[in-house]
């Protein structure tokens, strides 16, 4: 029988063994350890049936419906497992560390591979990696207007040797209307967290982890309620750049994507610029006049960002920067964050 380890062991052990999921590909499609590979004990369409006849006829019903979908299949599960193999090892998990996980791990071995199992399946990872997003961290937000160029210069800032994570980047989306352009589809919220989770676990706790501010939806997706609750409560360095600067860096990041694109997404916040203000902003956009779509979007997200701000209870320091420059506005915040912040907060 497989041996069964706790979610730390299997965790580290996945560095180097290849994880298979065995739950259903709706299962796995919906969100899965990044990684795995899914080698689905049942379709979507058999785990139903057999879910159905555990609830009306019982557990050894279901267990011989379960094995006359199974048993045709069998020869194939072990020669992917073979092939997906890693020094002849495996490690297995399904939802609950229940039977799917074991079956599949009593197949395995019965043709010579060295198998372990996830103990409480996938639901015990997805407790794990919310008990470790609650974990003390010590977190510096960057604020400032939409424009500002806060993930090129958190970018840079990780460069220089802090520690950043890139939720909008994980997230697939920049965070406004605009914000899918040019991006990946979205994944589920589940799968966010858990691709989230790969670049937390990286965290040096004793050292300052710099995140963005964001709300608490990234386009389609929410940031862990662990996670945004730090957001909120920490210390804020906002960054304050001239508008004309921040026009000029919206036209340069938007300009080039399809009309239709953009006017899709002005159309997405017209009850909150108006009606005068979307029909100019949509006869900016036909006449190639991208400053001025620029200039009347920041009306709103100006609004909204400077709202925002105003609940927070947390202390905010500001810094003045004259232009988009992400190197040089790098530098700059850290020297303030070395010197201003961490001398006026007296934090080490």
């Amino acid at each position: 029988m497989a041996k069964q380890i706790n979610i730390e062991e299997f965790l580290i052990k996945s560095v180097n063994i290849p994880i298979i999921d065995v739950r259903t590909p709706a299962e796995f499609e919906h969100a899965h350890i990044p990684g795995a590979v899914n080698i689905p004990l049942f379709t979507n369409e058999e785990r139903a049936i057999v879910g159905t006849n555990y609830k009306k006829n019982g557990k050894e019903n279901a267990v011989l419906a379960g094995l006359e979908f199974v048993g045709p299949k069998l020869a194939d599960f072990a020669r992917l497992a073979k092939k997906t193999a890693v020094d002849n090892k495996l490690l297995i998990h399904c939802w609950r560390g229940g039977m799917r996980s074991a079956s599949m791990a009593w197949l395995f071995e019965t043709v010579g591979l060295e198998i372990e199992t996830l103990s409480g399946g996938y639901k015990s990872y997805r407790r794990h990696i919310k008990s470790k997003f609650a974990e003390n961290y010590k977190i510096v937000v960057l604020g400032g207007m939409t424009g500002s160029g806060k993930t090129e210069i958190l970018k840079e800032i990780e460069k220089l040797g802090e520690q950043f994570v890139d939720l909008e980047g994980i997230a697939n989306h920049k965070g406004s209307a605009f914000g899918s352009f040019g991006e990946k589809k979205q994944t589920s919220t589940e799968q966010f967290e858990n691709n989230l989770f790969e670049y937390w676990k990286k965290i040096d706790p004793n050292k300052y982890l710099w995140l963005e501010d964001e709300s608490q939806s990234i386009g389609y997706v929410r940031i862990p309620e662990e996670i945004y609750i730090k957001i909120r409560n920490s210390i804020v360095v906002e960054i304050s750049v001239p508008k004309a600067e921040r026009i000029k860096w919206l036209v340069e990041e938007y300009a080039n994507f399809d009309k239709k694109l953009l006017e899709s997404a002005v159309l997405k916040i017209s009850k909150r610029l108006g009606g005068l203000n979307t029909k100019l902003a949509l006869d900016a956009i036909t006449e190639g006049k991208f400053d001025i779509v620029a200039d009347i979007t920041l009306q709103y997200y100006d609004k909204a960002y400077q709202y925002g701000l105003s609940k927070r209870e947390n202390k905010i320091l500001k810094i003045g920067l004259d232009k988009i420059d992400h190197k040089e506005n790098a530098k700059k915040i850290i020297a303030f964050f070395n010197t201003e912040v961490l001398h006026t907060l007296n934090l080490k």
